[in-house]
C-alpha cells in the first residue's frame, strides 16, 4: 500500500475531499476528518474509527494497524502503516471511517463492500 494508494481510495468514497490538517493532508466527507496521511511521519495514515473497530483492526494486521499514541489512540484514531498494511485492510478502515464520519443518509448510500 502506498500514500498515493490510500489517497485514491479515500477520494472514490461519496462526497470526500482532501484538504489539510497541521500541515499533513487529510480526507473529509460533510467537513468532518475521517483520515490523515503523513503522521507520525511519511510512509504512515491514520483512520478514525470507534475503539471497538480499532480493536478489531489492529488484532487482525498487528503489524499494519496500531493505535495513535494518548487520547486520540484511545477515542480510536488508529494508524496505519501502509507498507506493510494490505489494500483490502485499508480499503475496509478507510470505509469505516468513512461510515462513522459521514451524515446518516449518505453513509447509508454505500453498500458494506464500499460501492454505491
Amino acid at each position: 500500500m502506498t500514500a498515493l494508494e490510500f489517497r485514491r481510495i479515500a477520494l472514490t468514497l461519496p462526497q470526500a475531499s482532501e484538504a489539510t490538517h497541521m500541515g499533513h493532508p487529510d480526507f473529509r466527507v460533510a467537513g468532518h476528518i475521517f483520515a490523515t496521511l503523513g503522521y507520525p511521519r511519511s510512509g504512515w495514515g491514520m483512520v478514525k474509527l470507534t475503539r471497538e473497530q480499532q480493536e478489531l483492526f489492529v488484532r487482525a494486521q498487528p503489524g499494519a494497524f496500531a493505535p495513535v499514541k494518548g487520547g486520540w489512540g484511545r477515542g480510536g484514531a488508529t494508524n496505519v502503516r501502509l507498507r506493510a498494511a494490505k489494500q483490502g485492510a485499508v480499503r475496509e478502515a478507510l470505509i469505516t471511517a468513512w461510515r462513522n464520519r459521514a451524515p446518516k443518509r449518505l453513509a447509508e448510500t454505500l453498500s458494506a463492500s464500499g460501492d454505491e
